[in-house]
């Protein structure tokens, strides 16, 4: 008997096919970097100027690292699947309301919305990938689950330039409301909602001020060089003390604090957000030198950049079958932060006279790196939460992900700046990148460290 659909049932209900669904549903978070090569269409539609584009990102970042790990809470206690449904349901709608937005409040208003449904899929994202497989083989399922998210970094750009010549910006969001949708229809058989739902009510005031905590931060890193971030960090502070008091006393805490006593746990973490900052300085600057090397077209400087996130395509599963087999997960994590710190070295060599191969070449060492960090970081922090906080785990993860990206666009921008008032554009670019592989190298080196002091493989 076939499902009215066309397929049978066997497939709908397969763990593969499962996983290729929630892989397809979570691209369409990832696939927003194809708004980056919009973003001078954006500018020329709405008549901005080039410094009012920040808020494009600003928006929707704030709105998902903010509500991760709240909405990863609530999905170990109604459900993961619920919760991922719904935020394919919210990003299907702000696709096409950015889109039609009539003004750039309104078109920033959505983004928010759009940053919400994004907190929903990817807070629930790795629990459901996990819980379709045991405890054995979290390792494989977790990487299978990076190398999707990372096909999809890697498309964005690569698709960013055609929608825009073809349909002008609004196709860059456009494009993804029928991905979604299939995600959804196609979605069958997922785990069911935790037994212990109607005991775990979840700590309202804890996450407000949670997400209070993580907007001022972000807001401060963003504005890091005006007087304006030092009350911004002081709000933050304020916050995160009024949740941390909260959490103490919440019978079910969004997230337990114990956790960060265990042995290299909170060094870890750290450890994520450097190499994550490093890393995301490939995403910032290389757009840039490509525009100054003559010879290269939109779609020809789009593969280019593309090529590190398929380096981390190809490294997520690879890592995967590795862990537990033939070396544990701190090594892998150790292993990743220094190959994002030998690709960033590798890219601090580019001149103008640089063969494509070699640029491609440094750029998929990096991206390998980058793969293999997140794909054990993201290991770890899940073997370290209880089962039941499987969405939680999976929040953690990509919060300190993000952080990492948004103080790099801060801190590298504003290092880039720097140098480039005392030196041409090539000899800041490659003054940059080498200080951010020693800040890759410096986390390698806190993660040996912390091994060492925990006695870890």
């Amino acid at each position: 008997m076939t499902d009215p659909r066309g397929a049978s049932p066997g497939i709908l209900h397969s763990k593969a096919w499962q996983i290729a669904m929630i892989g397809l549903g979570t691209a369409t978070t990832q696939l927003d970097t194809a708004v980056n090569i919009a973003f001078p269409a954006i500018t020329r539609g709405f008549d901005l100027g080039i410094s009012d584009i920040q808020w494009v990102v600003i928006c929707y970042v704030l709105a998902y690292a903010s509500l991760l790990l709240a909405l990863g809470r609530i999905g170990d206690t109604i459900g993961h699947a619920v919760v991922y449904r719904t935020g394919l349901v919210c990003s299907a709608v702000a696709f096409l309301l950015v889109g039609y937005a009539p003004s750039y409040g309104a078109m920033l208003a959505f983004r928010c919305m759009q940053g919400i449904g994004a907190a929903l899929v990817l807070s629930c994202g790795a629990a459901l990938v996990t819980s379709l497989y045991g405890e054995e083989r979290r390792s494989r399922a977790l990487g299978i689950y990076t190398m999707m998210m990372a096909l999809g970094l890697m498309l964005g750009p690569l698709l960013g330039g055609v929608l825009v010549a073809t349909w002008d910006w609004p196709a860059v969001f456009w494009f993804r409301i029928p991905i979604a949708i299939a995600a959804l229809l196609l979605l069958r058989g997922l785990p069911a909602s935790q037994p212990h739902a109607a005991r775990d009510p979840l700590d309202i005031p804890g996450g407000i001020a949670l997400a209070l905590g993580l907007v001022t931060m972000l807001m401060a890193f963003n504005r890091i060089r005006e007087v304006s971030a030092i009350w911004l960090g002081l709000l933050s502070a304020l916050a995160f003390a009024g949740f941390i008091v909260r959490q103490s006393r919440a019978a079910r805490p969004i997230i337990d604090f114990a956790v960060f006593r265990l042995p290299g746990f909170a060094v870890l973490n750290l450890v994520s957000v450097l190499a994550n900052l490093a890393a995301f300085s490939v995403w910032l600057l290389v757009p840039y030198f490509l525009t100054r090397v003559t010879g290269y077209s939109l779609g020809e400087s789009g593969a280019i950049l593309a090529s590190g996130a398929a380096g981390a395509a190809l490294a997520a599963p690879i890592g995967g079958r590795l862990i537990g087999q033939h070396m544990s997960a701190e090594r892998l994590a150790l292993a990743g932060a220094a190959g994002i710190g030998a690709g960033l070295i590798l890219l601090s060599a580019w001149t103008e006279q640089t063969s494509t191969a070699w640029r491609v070449a440094g750029l998929i060492v990096q991206g390998v790196g980058l793969g293999l960090f997140q794909l054990a970081y993201t290991d770890i922090v899940t073997a370290a939460l209880p089962l039941r906080d499987r969405g939680v785990a999976g929040s953690l993860a990509l919060l300190t992900r993000t952080l990492g990206t948004v103080a790099a666009a801060s801190i590298v921008l504003m290092a880039f700046e720097i140098l480039q008032a005392q030196h041409d554009f090539f000899d800041a670019f490659q003054r940059t990148f080498q200080l951010a592989a020693v800040l890759a190298f410096a986390s390698a080196g806190l993660l040996a460290l912390s091994s060492r002091k925990t006695g870890q493989p």
